[in-house]
């Protein structure tokens, strides 16, 4: 999705949390300098391992690890996009994300790990995370796509493939790049939220709603392109 196919549904989605455009600008400036000191990954290199290829998303749902030991054999072959903390789930069973979406409020170190090893990992900048940019971006060498949910035009390094939240974009991201079927693990839309999820310290009301607009978007999907399933 191209943002001008996001931009009604973003404007909705900010009305709804009355975020700042000006916060979210803020972010993205700061961003899109640091990027300019790392070893970007190339975009035409993310949509040859994603272009016509069979994808499982990890979500950080209650049902992950249950999923995962469900359907091992058949996600072993699959592009494997994770999103966010259920990188740290994939990582305890040693299974290896090629993609990591991320807007580093999980746990960063682990995405650090997978990143040294070769995950790419496609960081989300919005208006409450700068500070968490600044602290974990120096620690990744390579491997490294910037993201944003307003207008990414006016900026080099920044993309905007669509999508909300950090599971919501990895199916974005997958249908972007016209993944030729995409599987969902750990998607869960029942008002549970998982371990990985990392829920410490937040506003579980506002993570609901949050979920909620996952739903909605990935049900968006699903009705535009008929090629995503839960596992």
């Amino acid at each position: 999705m191209f943002y001008k196919d996001w931009e009604s549904i973003y404007k909705k989605i900010a009305k709804d949390f009355n975020f700042r455009l000006e916060n979210e600008k803020k972010a993205v400036d700061v961003f899109d300098k640091l990027l300019y000191k790392k070893q970007l990954f190339p975009l035409e290199k993310l949509e040859e391992i994603i272009n016509d290829k069979e994808v499982v998303i990890f979500g950080a749902g209650p049902s992950l690890n249950d999923s995962i030991n469900l359907n091992i054999k058949k996600i072993k072959n699959l592009v494997k996009i994770s999103a966010d903390g259920a990188t740290s789930a994939l990582l305890k069973k040693n299974i290896f994300p090629d993609i990591i979406v991320t807007d580093l409020d999980g746990n960063v170190s682990d995405q650090i790990k997978a990143n040294s090893d070769g995950s790419i990992l496609i960081i989300h900048a919005h208006g409450d995370n700068i500070s968490e940019i600044k602290k974990y971006l120096p620690k990744l060498k390579k491997g490294i796509i910037g993201s944003t949910q307003i207008n990414p035009l006016s900026y080099k390094n920044i993309n905007n493939f669509g999508g909300f939240t950090d599971g919501d974009r990895a199916v974005f991201l997958a249908s972007h790049f016209n993944a030729k079927k995409i599987f969902l693990i750990g998607f869960d839309f029942e008002g549970r939220i998982g371990k990985y999820s990392n829920i410490e310290n937040k506003d579980l009301n506002l993570k609901l709603r949050k979920l909620n607009w996952c739903k909605y978007l990935i049900e968006f999907l699903i009705d535009k392109k008929k090629n995503i399933y839960f596992l």
